[in-house]
């Protein structure tokens, strides 16, 4: 099947206007930081990217540089936020938009314990009031766009008329899109990595919801592994979100900016996506920080390559030395043919 490229601008628009980015890697915990963004600005510049979640309570009393802090390479950018006090969402959702974010996400799918006991995450499903009532605050807030990331459902609360209607309650509030993950998550007895494989995938309700929802943003998310997966859905659907994949697989996005914005140059040759790090490799271990922070997210670059085995052992065993800096890099890179 052939999928037109879709189009898309980079400049942030109004929450009444939603850019049209048909494609985005999730947020991940402990992955989607800022030195992974900007590795994977180097290979896609158009897929817009998310932050890691981050709580409330952590942007508002935390470290906001540490934990917020992005240069302008890696956007378009969208931060995702973990909370349920309305006051507090619209508070970090205007940190968020004065920061230069592109836009604000609010987490709804989460299912981890941790996430469940400060009552927010995928729990709020089933308090769609009180999401469409953090929904309106973080709008009145901010001009940029406010959306949300939910699952299909949670626990017994799974039936298509449940997400339905959790759906119609945050729209009124104003959202207009939602980030689908097309599994149910099971709040208790599944851990966080059992619900990310084990409840199976339900791409057909995710349907279901653009056919009844026509006016919104449907974008979907959940066991997509390879841009052709990803196009596939766009005949359904206005967007693909693509996880654990883009960490395991990054270079699979190489050609994602001709595939679906349009793009014409050739993509970098993963040789050329390390060399361009070297300069922010050394800038960022001249402040202190340890090589291995930034090498972690390279380790897949070359996957399924020739001396990608020897790569990954070499920039293992280096990066964690004392004063190991871009020269680590350099010399893994000469293990590849």
């Amino acid at each position: 099947m052939t999928v037109q490229p879709v189009t898309s601008a980079i400049a942030p628009q109004p929450s009444s206007t939603l850019t049209p980015y048909p494609l985005s890697v999730a947020p991940m915990m402990d992955r989607t930081d800022r030195h992974f963004r900007y590795f994977m600005r180097q290979i896609t510049r158009r897929t817009l990217l998310y932050t890691e979640m981050v709580t409330t309570a952590a942007i508002l009393h935390g470290d906001r540089q540490r934990l917020l802090g992005f240069t302008l390479d890696e956007k378009p950018l969208v931060l995702q936020i973990g909370g349920d006090n309305p006051d507090d969402l619209a508070l970090c959702s205007r940190i968020a938009e004065d920061m230069g974010y592109d836009e604000v996400n609010l987490n709804v799918g989460c299912p981890s314990d941790r996430v469940k006991n400060g009552n927010f995450g995928a729990c709020l499903m089933a308090q769609p009031q009180r999401v469409a009532e953090g929904v309106s605050a973080m709008r009145s807030a901010v001009s940029i766009p406010v959306t949300v990331k939910h699952r299909i459902g949670i626990d017994e609360r799974d039936r298509y008329e449940d997400m339905a209607k959790f759906v119609a309650i945050v729209a009124e509030a104003g959202c207009q899109r939602f980030t689908v993950h097309a599994r149910k998550a099971w709040l208790q007895g599944l851990s966080p990595k059992e619900n990310r494989t084990v409840p199976p995938l339900r791409y057909g309700d995710v349907h279901r919801l653009k056919r009844d929802f026509p006016h919104l943003f449907i974008e979907v998310n959940g066991g997509f592994t390879t841009l052709k997966q990803a196009q596939e859905q766009l005949q359904y659907l206005d967007a693909v979100m693509v996880g654990r994949a883009a960490y395991d697989n990054p270079y699979s996005f190489a050609e994602s900016d001709r595939l679906f914005f349009g793009e014409i140059q050739s993509p970098p040759s993963r040789h050329q996506v390390a060399e361009t790090l070297l300069p922010y490799i050394d800038d960022w271990c001249q402040r202190g920080l340890k090589l291995n922070k930034i090498t972690r997210h390279m380790l897949q670059l070359f996957t399924g390559q020739p001396g990608s085995r020897a790569w990954k052992r070499y920039l293992t065993e280096q990066s964690c030395k004392p004063g190991a800096g871009a020269e680590v890099v350099e010399t893994a890179l000469t293990l590849i043919p």
